[in-house]
């Protein structure tokens, strides 16, 4: 592991630890040469489909790009990041369920979009509003006036 400070290779473990759904391993280290301290988490590298964009393009899933879209959605919000980590990985999980080896990007918004309207309603609207590339007030509208048709989610049992 490269030292982000210093770019050596050579550092020991201080401490490592799993996360609380054992997905994710975090490791604290020490640069050898600097004596810097610095963090690194290991996940299983996932076999996740290639993304077809609107243009056609075809890029790898990039698991940050969907966390930033959901925070932004999230944003002053009552949602966790275990929430949204929950989210993506619940994404994820499908992803890999289809065993296909691309999918578009718009299966993946609305995958984020059905997560949010449960998860929360203001969100899932700021998320389809900017997904939907709503162009004037009456879409919104519209949109509003679907979650409102389809009623309030169904509690969650935790």
């Amino acid at each position: 592991m490269k030292c982000p400070f210093c770019a050596k290779d050579k550092d020991r473990v201080i401490d490592s630890r799993t996360s609380r759904d054992g997905e994710l391993i975090r490791r604290r280290r020490e640069c050898l040469k600097c004596s810097r301290r610095f963090t690194t988490y290991e996940r299983v590298e996932e076999n996740l489909p290639m993304v077809i964009k609107k243009d056609g393009r075809r890029e790898p899933y990039d698991r940050q790009k969907v966390i930033a879209g959901i925070r932004r959605a999230c944003e002053k919000r009552p949602v966790s990041t275990e929430q949204v980590e929950q989210v993506v990985r619940n994404i994820e999980g499908y992803l890999q369920d289809t065993g296909e080896s691309e999918i578009a990007s718009r299966d993946i918004g609305e995958r984020v979009m059905i997560s949010l309207r449960d998860l929360d309603q203001v969100a899932y609207v700021r998320f389809a509003s900017v997904y939907r590339e709503f162009k004037d007030l009456n879409a919104f509208i519209e949109q509003l006036n679907e979650l409102l048709r389809k009623g309030p989610p169904a509690a969650h049992s935790s």
